[in-house]
């Protein structure tokens, strides 16, 4: 189901458009199983990788020269290899041709590249090794938009942000991340409808009909709440982790105290999602220039009898399943079922760059004129995220990466990496 990003694209508002104000959302049940992160990177014959009919992309390609990505001699890959094969775990997925699943990077056409990666023979020692591999097997293409001209666009970002909260309610732990509800139906407009190949609505049943999913207001007010994962203590902090789609809770109390969880996305309600912070503007309880988180909060404070209503001004609710904290190092899942690598992976358009693609990016430091060129992978979606050229660069964890993704909303463009042997980007 289609929804756009609320424009409420004020300078110093922590998640406007560059958080994307709409979670990352991944691929719905049916999509290839997450390729396991550790042990070696095994790549199947190609008689194992069994051919689906291509998805098109609405993009268009044109040949480049290394030489023409600005600024890729300096691109620091040291780190880079083990991303790459990484990567390839995913990349070699068989696909399943359900067309309700963002579009990934055709497997047969990578499966040459993977297999010389996985040849220790061939592993790469340093970083100019690293850069001669990628050189000698794959060719860089130019993202076009539809016109056929280079597609510029923007570059926002996104993170992984860190509350504090509690598996009981209670004290200042007022604030549900909820599960998903047993009632949520999400339902697949594609397979009854192959021109909606995509598009999903989300719904209940009330006796024989489908009818919308309850508001936030509407759940919030039930005797029948969804379950719930934790409460938080802050109820800005738990708006704004719906907004990046994920996030770590840090558990204050009870026998799990010290724990540290991953919330990942899991599914909404549905609903159209409505800014909070434009609803204090509207209300005249803010002036555009104060929409800040901070200003957010410290209004939440001193309003603590409106808390619910402010809350309430956005219908939209984002349920959540609960993760283990493997390795603090690696971000969560993103669509394309590979934990997202700080500063490496960015969500884009599968329409126009298949999941699994990597990537040459061209844009420039949140809020300045400085130089951002780098080779990234294309490991998530979201629904604010479309159109050529469109990104939303994964920061990482933590404050510092939510003050970075914060003030990024940049203009970029991006160069596709595909294997030679392989002709024009293709998908599946």
């Amino acid at each position: 189901m289609k929804r756009l990003l609320s424009l409420l694209c004020l300078p110093p508002l922590l998640a406007a458009c560059a958080l994307s104000e709409i979670p990352q959302e991944p691929g719905p049940a049916g999509a290839p199983a997450t390729p396991s992160v550790s042990g070696p990177l095994v790549v199947p014959p190609l008689s194992a990788l069994p051919d689906t009919p291509p998805r098109s992309l609405a993009g268009r390609y044109q040949r480049a020269a290394w030489a023409e990505l600005p600024g890729w001699s300096s691109d620091d890959l040291s780190q880079l290899w083990p991303l790459f094969l990484r990567n390839c775990k995913g990349l070699m997925r068989p696909t399943t041709g359900n067309l309700a699943a963002p579009a990934r990077a055709t497997p047969r056409a990578w499966q040459p590249v993977c297999a010389a990666a996985a040849d220790p023979a061939q592993a790469p020692s340093d970083a100019a090794g690293v850069r001669r591999f990628l050189q000698a097997h794959l060719q860089p293409w130019r993202v076009n938009g539809a016109d056929n001209r280079p597609a510029t666009n923007t570059v926002t970002g996104y993170y992984e942000p860190l509350v504090r909260g509690s598996r009981r309610q209670g004290g200042p732990y007022q604030w549900p991340l909820y599960a998903v509800p047993d009632d949520l139906l999400t339902i697949d407009l594609g397979a009854v409808y192959p021109e909606l190949a995509g598009k999903r609505v989300r719904g209940k049943l009330v006796g024989k009909r489908v009818v919308p999913y309850d508001t936030r207001a509407a759940i919030d007010s039930s005797s029948k709440r969804p379950p719930v994962i934790a409460w938080v203590d802050d109820p800005v902090d738990n708006f704004f982790l719906q907004v990046q789609g994920s996030g770590r809770v840090l558990l204050a109390d009870g026998p799990d105290a010290g724990t540290t969880i991953r919330v990942a996305y899991a599914d909404h309600n549905g609903q159209p999602y409505a800014s909070i912070g434009r609803w204090l503007i509207a209300q005249g309880e803010l002036r555009a220039d104060q929409a800040s988180m901070q200003n957010i909060r410290a209004w939440a404070q001193r309003n603590p009898g409106r808390v619910q209503e402010m809350l309430n001004a956005n219908p939209a609710v984002v349920f959540f399943r609960e993760e283990a904290v493997v390795d603090p190092e690696l971000g969560p899942k993103g669509a394309y079922g590979i934990p997202l690598a700080p500063q490496r992976s960015i969500a884009v358009d599968a329409g126009f760059v298949p999941l699994g693609a990597p990537v040459y990016l061209s844009t420039t430091w949140p809020a300045s004129e400085r130089p951002l060129q780098r080779l990234v992978f294309a490991q998530d979606t979201g629904t604010a995220i479309k159109g050529a050229a469109r990104a939303d660069f994964y920061w990482g964890f933590g404050e510092e990466a939510g003050a970075q993704a914060g003030r990024m909303k940049q203009r970029g463009q991006m160069w596709l990496l595909w294997p030679k042997q392989a002709g024009e980007p293709s998908a599946r």
